[in-house]
């Protein structure tokens, strides 16, 4: 291998679904000890590109090559042989094993037996080394989201990865997590690791990676040799191809109370570990409420009891006054109450059916879509057509299957379909994890527009930025507690941030 050679070289990588030309000619390389970002808007073929590196897809054309020598990728097995490892959006984990079992999952020692006691070893070392320290007995199901990420990491790493892809990595993170991943990555890299970093937070990005790839519509459109030499707003211009314009808070009456909580409290279980404990909240007609809180705190719980599917053992739910006897989704929908759930690929969509299917499936039994349980196929595709168009989901059709989509459209996808029928509260749940910025202005503007309707809007988020730019009241939550309720004006990342960790306000 010739000194002067990279890392990981791929040249001429072009991609096409049907119609959709998703990578297009693409040249990009990773030097040895190097972090490189990879920015682009939702749907810019980043992710595509990477799945034909790790061997999900088959490039048409193109050549990788790895130490300077061409690389021949058919499948994920390959890559994993090649040294190449990637951590997904979407975690492949099977959540009722153990730590260990899921890092042991297609390895074997010789005679065909599990190497135990090797892998703990391995496991030990490699979270003393990079600070990614996990129980091996521990269930994965049982895990923070944060904590199922690192163990996507350490699996990487364990399999002897050279080369590491992460796909969005800090759209889970809280900030003090994002800041250990950091670390961990740079002593990664110091011991040689090449790290593909993509993400659309432009501060994150600059934080990680000095050198910087650019793509939007398939192609790549700079390569940046020095992040330092360009701004954010020239990051965007090249990342979206036009001006952003954020979207403005204008002044609101807050109206009355849409939805309340009082002395709400759920039990432990398989699955919900955390109990919501004597949990009140109110939000009110125009106005838009954030929940803060580090992952595992019982915001899931929070959002599962306001869409109706987990039961409080105590405590009285009112929507517009009204007091829910009986809670479930059904219910829940029929009040008004619409749901935008963290999990948009396991609980929101059905990434297998079609994308029509996807959107209707929560309302499929109205008169509108189906009479005598008939579907209704030409009002669905009518639908869903008119919702890709009102909310520039970009997708072929009605048809498309729905696991085609982006991150970002997906999200849109979901978006589309609660306000869609003109929700009284909107509760949303980590609304903008992984959309790039002109992504995320559009869902922001969608909730303000909501707002200054008067309908009242719930946003469950870990990106405090986002909660300080679009909530007017910001409620913190602590061990399945409100600890307090700050208006945003009020706020600060240091008062926020105590509350986080459980100071008494």
């Amino acid at each position: 291998m010739a000194e002067t050679a990279p890392l990981l070289e791929l040249s001429g990588i072009d991609k096409s679904f049907g119609a959709v030309h998703a990578n297009k000619s693409v040249d990009l390389t990773l030097r040895h000890k190097e972090i490189l970002g990879l920015l682009g808007e939702n749907g810019a073929g980043k992710t595509t590109l990477m799945n034909v590196l790790f061997g999900i897809y088959s490039a048409d054309a193109g050549v990788i090559r790895i130490d300077g020598r061409p690389a021949a990728i058919h499948g994920p097995a390959d890559a994993l042989a090649a040294g190449i490892g990637m951590v997904h959006q979407h975690f492949h984990l099977v959540p009722r094993h153990s730590v260990l079992e899921n890092l042991m999952v297609g390895r074997s020692a010789p005679w065909g037996l599990c190497d135990r006691a090797g892998a703990r070893a391995r496991l030990e070392e490699i979270g003393r080394d990079y600070g990614l320290g996990l129980d091996p007995d521990a269930r994965v199901g049982s895990l923070t989201v944060g904590e199922q990420q690192r163990l996507e990491i350490v699996k990487a790493l364990f399999r002897g990865a050279r080369i590491l892809i992460l796909d969005e990595p800090t759209s889970v993170l809280t900030p003090r997590e994002s800041e250990g991943l950091f670390a961990a990555l740079r002593a990664m890299a110091e011991d040689g690791v090449g790290v593909i970093f993509i993400s659309h937070k432009l501060r994150e990005v600059r934080a990680i990676a000095r050198r910087l790839v650019v793509m939007r519509q398939g192609a790549v459109t700079a390569n940046i040799e020095d992040i330092a030499s360009v701004t954010d707003h020239e990051l965007a211009q090249l990342m979206c191809g036009h001006d952003l314009v954020p979207p403005v808070k204008e002044a609101t009456e807050r109206g009355r109370a849409l939805l309340a909580l009082e002395g709400v409290r759920t039990a432990a279980a398989p699955g919900h570990p955390v109990a919501l404990a004597d949990l009140s909240l109110v939000v009110h007609g125009g106005e838009i409420l954030g929940i803060a809180g580090v992952s595992g705190n019982g915001q899931r719980e929070f959002a599962e009891v306001t869409a109706g599917m987990l039961a409080p053992i105590a405590g009285r739910i009112e929507v517009d006054g009204k007091v829910v006897r009986r809670p479930s989704p059904r219910a829940m929908r029929r009040l008004g109450v619409a749901q935008i759930p963290e999990d948009r690929i396991g609980v929101g969509l059905l990434t297998t059916l079609p994308l029509s299917d996807s959107m209707v499936l929560p309302r499929v039994g109205e008169r509108r879509f189906s009479r005598f349980g008939i579907l209704n196929r030409a009002a669905i595709k009518a639908f869903v057509a008119e919702q890709i168009e009102n909310f520039d989901i970009k997708a072929a059709g009605p048809d498309v299957r729905t696991g085609t989509l982006s991150g970002g459209n997906l999200q849109k996808a979901l978006l589309a379909r609660e306000l869609a029928f003109d929700p009284l509260v909107l509760v949303a749940a980590q609304p903008t994890r992984g959309l790039d910025v002109a992504a995320k202005e559009f869902v922001h503007r969608k909730f303000l527009d909501l707002r200054a309707r008067g309908r009242g809007v719930i946003v469950i988020s870990e990106d405090l930025e986002e909660l300080f730019e679009i909530a007017d009241r910001i409620a913190v939550m602590y061990e399945g507690r409100i600890l307090d309720v700050v208006p945003a004006a009020e706020a600060s990342v240091a008062r926020v941030g105590l509350l986080m960790a459980g100071a008494a306000p």
